[in-house]
């Protein structure tokens, strides 16, 4: 008896050794993209491999092959090797099979509708009169040391028209040790949410954030997905993308469903949506729809492109209301076939382009960014009390000064050793190398100033070049808080050169609500400005380390300007001014202008003008440094109206404007990014030629290409000539598309924008403007170019034809090459 049980015994692990677990995912050849639901037969059994395109199978013959099979593509045998546990199987699309519309089964079909029909009774926002709950949010940013290989290679970097160079890179070695005793980084915070049926408010009620006593603001406010799986658009990394459960998004995916499944006692079914065409950078998931309500009970989304991304939503089912309600949100970016640096915070993540999942060769890629928030203090349909409504959020000085006790409410049952060393170390780092004030600066240097004691030094005004001044040599400044908070003065001096003048200004401001930044100042300049230029007063003002248009232009005025204004914030979403000026102009160029029989070569303009600037996608918070724009969102719209005072300080015209802006920037998940920019204006009554439009020329009248090359501008009309057009009324449209950066190697990777700008215009007081020729629009002026932007350090060329109407007749005047320049300051 003893020998049959040994016997047995045997067999059996023999049986147990020949078997090997072999874990695999089914990809898309071309697009990388995981195929869910993929069939696998191995020795005549069949399965299914999941929503992610993973399976597993025990493998006890090595001579039989794994078929996989999927409706639009050719089968694949895979024979699976010996000791080789993980295989990614590619599919070849089979252009001639056309895929499975899953949309249109019916009972899937029928389902979504009945989702889409009940959004508003399941969505928490708005079947639900009110609630509020406190959420604790953890993000960090971090890598599985053991997915990390610790070789030290040997790596060959290459050289320019020289042989490569043979190093040894302990980077990975470095990065595998650093991973195990910490994370990258990590800030959590605490949050009052609140909702009733008019608002959302969120008030931060404490917040830390490693290596930073004061934190930065805008990542309280990061939004990299939708809270809500109800929003349209949804949101990911501030991106727009369709839901699959909204009106459109039926449009754009398949649906199929797998099987019905039990959550909180409830039934519900599971769902897989994809887009009907599969690609990269397209949303993709798993949703649990309760059979009753039709609300959503669970759900997963993933992204795979650019970067990876995966979402999980988790909710409570709560009887008393019939509402699913969310309890735990989960949000994870890892590596896709992305080969630039995603920045926080100064550090860099690398993402790169492999999807198989054999081990990287770069431990960075190995890195990662997770979110988790979960909520508590749960009260619904209770009367709630919003303090400061205009402000989507709300951070309070209270929030930064939270004690190490009140965090430890928050801690898991284990400990994460590495969470507790990243506070310190990081701690100890930004106290070495100062990291917060780097943030500090960085954040006046971006704005156009450098802070030395009380002052802020204006970098703009130190020095600059034109035709007109030549080399204009300043120093400018303003007071900071470290001198008041509700005072301050800023002024400038400076001297050109070629004009051997001197320029100046002051302004005193006193700020008369804090809250909404109310500022009332006065004003008094005597500098130059550019004939013709509509400059929106309400737009922020950012750091340029030069500013190319003026450069090539030598047509000016002198403006002896006095003025009292009134900046504010107070509107919601909105910039505000109101001023009074008193203008006397002197035009620095053979001019006179003849109004009413009379002729004007120096003239007094005293005007009121109100100027708006509306962004009414933007959320904003408040915080102790004031209020701050932390989604920028567009469209955005600049309003400004620009009235003369007949009779009023010896004003000479009288003349009204009218000028609007609005600029819209759609960026997608490719990395990609188009933009609209429409600009219009309009001037009624007796208008001079300095206050007139000329819509940005930024073109030399030059005979040959070389001669005319030049910087480009921003947003300048590259091919039309300085003076060649003059307006009392016009509207200019320019469209922009961005493409992904090209890699070429020995750091030129060069970014292509293809641009078209077109602008009407027309004059109707031709004959007041003696002593400067020019043409008006009225059959509109057309451009069209290629820019090739940041091909080595931020430097690059632009290639622009005009067209259309205003053609020239000679080929070579309608094309302009310029120069570009882009510096990121890596804010």
């Amino acid at each position: 008896m003893k020998y049959f049980w040994l016997f047995l015994c045997i067999i059996i692990t023999n049986s147990l050794v020949a078997q090997t677990k072999i874990k695999g995912q089914i990809i898309d050849f071309d697009s990388k993209v995981p195929i869910a639901f993929a069939t696998i037969t191995y020795n005549n059994t069949k399965f299914n491999a999941d929503w992610e395109g993973k399976f597993s199978v025990n493998v006890n013959d090595f001579k039989v092959p794994i078929k996989v099979n999927f409706k639009g593509y050719y089968e694949k045998i895979t024979y699976p090797e010996p000791k080789v546990v993980n295989i990614t199987i590619k599919l070849v699309n089979d252009l001639n099979e056309k895929k499975a519309e899953i949309y249109t089964e019916n009972d899937v079909n029928n389902i979504i509708k009945k989702v889409i029909e009940n959004r508003k009774s399941n969505d928490p926002e708005k079947g639900l009169s009110s609630f509020q709950y406190k959420n604790y949010e953890y993000l960090q940013v971090t890598a599985n040391p053991d997915s990390i290989s610790s070789k030290i290679d040997t790596i060959y970097k290459k050289r320019f028209l020289r042989k490569p160079l043979m190093k040894l890179d302990s980077t990975n070695y470095k990065f595998k040790k650093f991973s195990e005793k910490q994370h990258l980084y990590q800030t959590e915070k605490v949050n009052l949410i609140q909702h009733n049926q008019f608002q959302n408010k969120e008030t931060v009620l404490a917040t830390r954030m490693a290596g930073f006593e004061q934190p930065v603001y805008e990542y309280l406010g990061l939004k990299l997905i939708s809270y809500s799986v109800y929003e349209n658009p949804f949101e990911i990394l501030e991106i727009p993308v369709q839901n699959p459960i909204s009106n459109f998004g039926r449009k754009l995916y398949n649906y199929k469903l797998i099987d019905t499944v039990k959550i909180d006692g409830r039934s519900a079914y599971r769902i897989y949506f994809e887009p009907k065409k599969i690609n990269t950078n397209r949303l993709r998931g798993l949703l649990y729809i309760d059979t009753q309500n039709y609300a959503i009970a669970k759900a997963y989304f993933r992204i795979y492109g650019v970067v990876n991304i995966n979402a999980t939503y988790t909710f409570d089912y709560r009887k008393d209301t019939d509402i699913w309600f969310p309890k735990n949100r989960k949000f994870k970016v890892s590596k896709g076939n992305n080969q630039d640096d995603i920045k926080i915070l100064g550090g860099t993540i690398k993402f790169s382009s492999d999807l198989d999942l054999t081990e990287s060769k770069n431990a960075t890629d190995q890195a990662y960014i997770s979110i988790e928030s979960t909520p508590f203090d749960i009260e619904i349909n209770k009367p709630i009390s919003i303090s400061k409504p205009r402000v989507k959020i709300e951070v309070p000085q209270s929030s930064l000064k939270q004690e190490n006790e009140y965090w430890n409410a928050f801690k898991k049952d284990t400990l994460d050793k590495r969470k507790l060393r990243t506070y310190t170390s990081i701690d100890s780092l930004s106290l070495s190398e100062r990291i917060e004030h780097k943030v500090f600066l960085g954040r006046k240097i971006i704005n156009g100033y450098f802070p030395v004691s009380i002052f802020d030094i204006d970098l703009r005004s130190i020095i600059k070049y034109n035709n007109f001044e030549g080399f204009r040599l300043g120093v400018g400044a303003v007071t900071n808080s470290k001198l008041s908070e509700k005072y301050k003065v800023a002024f400038y001096g400076a001297y050109g050169f070629k004009d051997d003048e001197f320029k100046y200004g002051i302004t005193p401001s006193y700020l008369a609500h804090s809250n909404s930044e109310t500022w009332v100042s006065a004003s008094y300049s005597d500098d130059i400005s550019e004939i013709a230029q509509t400059n929106f007063i309400t737009d922020s003002r950012r750091f340029k380390i030069y500013d190319p248009r003026p450069i090539n232009i030598s047509t000016f005025y002198n403006n002896r300007m006095s003025s009292v204004f009134v900046e504010s914030k107070f509107l919601p979403k909105t910039s505000s001014y109101f001023g009074v000026s008193h203008n006397q102009i002197q035009p620095l160029f053979d001019y006179t202008f003849v109004n009413d029989g009379k002729s004007y070569t120096d003239y007094t303009i005293s005007t009121v003008q109100l100027a708006f600037q509306w962004n009414p996608f933007s959320n904003y918070m408040q915080t102790p440094m004031g209020k701050i724009e932390y989604e920028k969102r567009h469209p955005k719209f600049s309003l400004q109206l620009t009235q003369t005072l007949p009779g009023v300080l010896e004003n000479d015209f009288a003349f009204s404007k009218i000028d609007f802006k609005t600029f819209y920037e759609l960026p997608y998940l490719s990395g990609q990014k188009s933009s609209i920019l429409l600009q219009t204006g309009i001037a009624f009554g007796d208008v001079p030629i300095t206050h007139l439009y000329s819509i940005v020329p930024n073109n030399l009248n030059r005979d040959a290409i070389l001669q005319r090359v030049t910087f480009a501008g921003k947003n300048s009309f590259e091919t039309m000539y300085f003076n060649e057009f003059f307006s009392n009324q016009y509207a200019s449209l320019q469209l922009k598309h961005t493409f992904n950066k090209i890699r070429l190697g020995y750091k030129i990777n060069p970014e292509f924008t293809v641009v078209t700008r077109m602008a009407f215009g027309s004059n109707k007081d031709d004959n007041q403007h003696l002593g400067i020729s020019y043409n008006t629009m009225e059959d509109g002026f057309f451009e069209s170019g290629i820019e090739c932007n940041k091909i080595y350090k931020g430097i690059g060329l632009v290639a622009f034809y005009r067209y259309g109407p205003y053609q020239l007749a000679n080929f070579d005047d309608n094309i302009a090459i310029k120069v570009s320049y882009y510096l990121d300051l890596g804010l």
